[in-house]
């Protein structure tokens, strides 16, 4: 595990650990209001557009394992694996930017197929 040093990562590392362990409310702590997400089932933006796309997966998941927080001052990636009841090994990426203390755009990269073939709604 890389050891955490810069500003974005060290927030990228903590709002991770938090929704991954499901306090959605304390990864929001880390959120900017204005906060714009890029994700395979769309574009959401403003911080409750961002917390309806979260807390849904936030809710369903199983167990979670944080592989790895790469980042700097501004900029930061987040490396984990999930389960969910329609995926047990489902990963992601998110590639975070940060300005002023808070996320401000999140990249998240993940595959949608195992929930579209477990017969869940991609667009959450």
């Amino acid at each position: 595990m890389t050891a955490i040093t810069g500003s974005a990562q060290k927030i990228a590392d903590e709002f991770v650990r938090a929704w991954l362990g499901g306090d959605v409310g304390k990864a929001l702590s880390f959120v900017s209001e204005d906060i714009v997400c890029e994700a395979p089932n769309g574009r959401f933006e403003g911080l409750e557009r961002y917390r309806q796309f979260l807390e849904p997966f936030t809710r369903a998941l199983i167990s979670s394992t944080v592989i790895d927080v790469l980042g700097d001052d501004i900029h930061a990636a987040t490396v984990y694996t999930t389960e969910t009841p329609f995926a047990k090994d489902f990963r992601g990426i998110d590639y975070l930017t940060v300005e002023n203390g808070k996320i401000t755009h999140v990249i998240s990269v993940f595959d949608l197929s195992p929930l579209i073939q477990a017969g869940g709604n991609p667009q959450h």
